[in-house]
């Protein structure tokens, strides 16, 4: 009885067994790229929900095959990097077409020569999404890279437009070349109109407005950036890339998708303000100032020739200033009437943020267009910026257009033609180079009128709407803006070609040119009634004139007085730069 009981417990086990082995099945297939038919190698296939995850890759002809599948399986999954993943349901034979995904960044690295699996690049990188990175407001783009990349330090020296940041991918410094990071754009490299080195962007001179090489691209333009850390870039672009590889990639139509876009912004600045910084009040400062005086330190004699001076220069003007009509001095030569003008100083309190600063709104607009077929695509698109500026005279009007079309002439060849312009009118505050005293390590900037420092650096006891002496001449902030500035039109165009074709599948042939052409005109207006003007030929005492450096000494002759070199009239600067470039590449792949 117990030998016929276990022989019926081993057939009920049997027959449960058999089904579950009756279940298992297999799978075959093939994956090919919707573009252009080639199998794809390398491919993901994996059972859906699986665990332990259950997959194969595709071999070199796209095939893949997948044995003892468990009867819960019934889709796979099917991915490679920079298409869709497809869903497919279970079958003894399935064969599985994959489409371009342009949304996919991550799995591609994109040198400017060509783009790599981010598997098979040994270099150090990082890609960024153009829309991840946008800071709404922030019209230049190399901008916006700040605070995005582990080991990328950006430093923005300057609240100008056209003036490029600091930007160190590979350490701080470099004592053999350029720190600054080589700028790629679609394949081609981006040469700055003007040579500044990294250190002199935040000297503030004239040049650095138009350092920043991509100045003229539109922000809603660019796809993706591609930011090459080590030293492989410079296997690529050599010598030029030691200090990193920013590579911008910009839009393109996609295949069986069209679209108008536009994009409208709207930006306020606010106004600084001094509770920010930690300065003294007028009252604060013209406690100094008095305690000065009583020591001597303010004597007439010294204020009243001295090259700048404030509240007392200016009194001490006024007592000795007849008006020959109303038979007066500018303030009498009374105890009385002294202390109620420096009482007027001293609670005067003027807030020069409040005065240089405004609350500007900047607009930026961009229209785009783009589409495509199975035999090409294409995107369009223009765009305006005006800021009508944070302080006077910085008034920004900047206009782009750009156009990026793809043909596929055969099934083999195809050609890209990408074409870029833009324009860009400024006006800034008039500005000269700074030096560097060599002895005490001094920066030092002749006739300074830069909006932030002068509402910094400016004792808040000063009269707005009153001259004071600067530079041994008549100075007044608002005065000075009007009559010393600087206009500047730059002008940027890029047109470039590529060719590919491919002569057996999996090898590609490609040729590309570019044509760029860069041009700026900096016109600096000093007129004749600014304080820089007026001071080449400020000499009304004998003391001022042998201390007025903006005079004419002869240096042959040491009993010779300074003489006036600018007797009447004003200054005018103009710097042209011009830049015409060619670009040849022919790459196998």
């Amino acid at each position: 009885m117990r030998k016929h009981s276990f022989l019926l417990a081993a057939l009920l086990a049997l027959l449960v067994c058999v089904p579950g082995y009756a279940q298992t099945r297999s799978v075959k297939g093939n994956v090919k790229f919707a573009a252009d038919g080639e199998p794809v190698l390398g491919g993901y296939v994996i059972v859906e929900g699986s665990k332990p995850v259950i997959g194969t890759t595709t071999d070199i002809d796209g095939n893949f095959q997948l044995d003892n599948l468990p009867a819960s399986a019934k889709f796979l999954i099917v991915s490679f990097v920079g298409c869709k993943d497809e869903r497919v349901a279970i079958a003894p034979e399935v064969k599985v077409v994959l489409k371009d995904d342009n949304e996919v960044l991550e799995g591609v690295v994109v040198t400017g020569m060509q783009q790599v699996d981010r598997r098979l690049f040994t270099g150090s990188s990082t890609k960024l999404n153009a829309d991840d990175t946008k800071i709404s407001g922030l019209s230049d783009v190399s901008r916006s890279l700040e605070g995005r990349v582990a080991g990328v330090s950006v430093q923005n020296v300057s609240g100008t437009f056209g003036t490029a940041p600091k930007i160190r991918v590979r350490g701080a410094t470099s004592i053999y070349g350029s720190s600054k990071p080589l700028w790629v754009v679609d394949g081609v490299i981006m040469e700055d109109v003007v040579e500044v080195d990294a250190e002199s962007l935040s000297s503030g001179d004239a040049n650095t407005l138009i350092s920043s090489a991509i100045a003229g691209l539109n922000s809603d333009d660019i796809e993706s950036f591609d930011i090459l850390k080590d030293g492989s870039a410079t296997s690529i672009y050599g010598a030029r890339a030691m200090a990193g590889v920013i590579v911008v990639t910009t839009k393109k139509g996609r295949s069986g998708h069209s679209s108008i876009s536009y994009s409208g912004e709207y930006t306020m600045r606010l106004k600084p303000r001094y509770s920010t910084f930690n300065i003294m009040n007028s009252q604060d400062q013209m406690s100094v100032y008095q305690e000065l005086q009583q020591k001597g330190y303010l004597a007439y004699a010294g204020t009243a020739n001295a090259s700048t001076s404030g509240v007392y220069g200016k009194m001490y003007q006024l007592l000795t200033q007849y008006d020959e009509t109303s038979g007066q001095f500018g303030l009498a030569n009374t105890a009385e009437a002294k202390a109620a003008y420096l009482r007027a100083a001293e609670y005067r309190n003027t807030d020069w943020f409040d005065l240089l600063f405004n609350y500007s709104v900047q607009h930026n607009h961009s229209v785009s267009m783009s589409g495509g077929t199975d035999k090409g695509n294409y995107y369009a698109s223009l765009s305006v910026m005006e800021d009508p500026g944070w302080t006077m005279q910085s008034q920004v009007q900047r206009f782009t257009g750009n156009l990026n079309a793809t043909h596929r002439i055969f099934e083999n060849l195809s050609l890209n033609i990408i074409s870029n312009a833009a324009y860009r009118k400024q006006r800034a505050p008039g500005t000269l180079s700074s030096t560097i005293d060599a002895v005490n390590g001094e920066v030092k900037r002749d006739f300074d009128i830069n909006p932030y420092s002068y509402a910094l650096n400016t004792s808040r006891t000063l009269d707005p709407n009153e001259f004071y002496t600067r530079n041994y001449a008549p100075f007044n902030i608002f005065h000075e803006l009007e009559n010393n500035f600087i206009d500047i039109d730059v002008t940027n165009i890029r047109f470039q070609g590529e060719l590919k074709y491919k002569p057996i599948p999996k090898v590609e042939l490609a040729v590309l040119g570019a044509a760029k052409y860069t041009a700026s005109a900096r016109q600096h207006h000093i007129l004749d009634d600014s304080n820089q003007a007026l001071a080449y030929r400020t000499a009304p005492t004998s003391a001022i004139r042998n201390n007025n450096p903006y005079l004419y000494t002869d240096p042959d002759d040491p009993f010779a007085l300074p003489e006036i070199i600018l007797p009447y009239g004003g200054i005018y600067e103009r710097n042209d730069n011009k830049m015409f470039g060619w670009d040849f590449r022919a790459t196998a792949s």
